[in-house]
């Protein structure tokens, strides 16, 4: 006998997806949250990858938003195996964050370490404006 998660508010998730789809917010499963913050000269992200191949993680900045895409392969399942709960997700997944602040994409760095995946992006410098002197004449 197959077990199926019970998810009692999918059918109102979907109705409101459906009906409003302005006010859908993104769906978050808990092994793909984000962790976003910032010090002095770089912006961090840190994401718990945990039985994830870094090879198949791929690192994208576009314009003010980081994007993380990968997949985690499924194991094959033996048929001696009487599951009574599967609930760890397999297959592709793709996170995208809005970054505080503008950085420079160019010279980003990440690290995978334990299952923790660390992205640390350098924050643009802000250009100086310089002040023009007006003569009278």
């Amino acid at each position: 006998m197959k077990l199926i998660k019970w998810t009692p508010f999918d059918t109102i998730d979907r109705f409101f997806d459906e009906t409003f789809p302005v006010l859908a917010l993104p769906k978050v499963s808990g092994d793909m949250a984000v962790d976003v913050y910032d010090d002095k000269d770089n912006v961090y992200a840190e994401m718990n990858l945990a039985g994830i191949d870094p090879e198949k993680v791929d690192i994208s900045v576009e314009e003010n938003y980081l994007k993380v895409t990968g997949s985690r392969e499924e194991k094959e399942e033996k048929k001696e195996k009487n599951y009574y709960t599967k609930e760890i997700r397999t297959g592709s997944f793709e996170r995208t964050i809005r970054l505080p602040f503008a950085v420079e994409k160019n010279k980003s760095q990440a690290e995978y370490k334990n299952g923790q995946l660390k992205i640390i992006l350098p924050k643009k410098q802000e250009e100086k404006s310089e002040k023009i002197k007006i003569k009278v004449a």
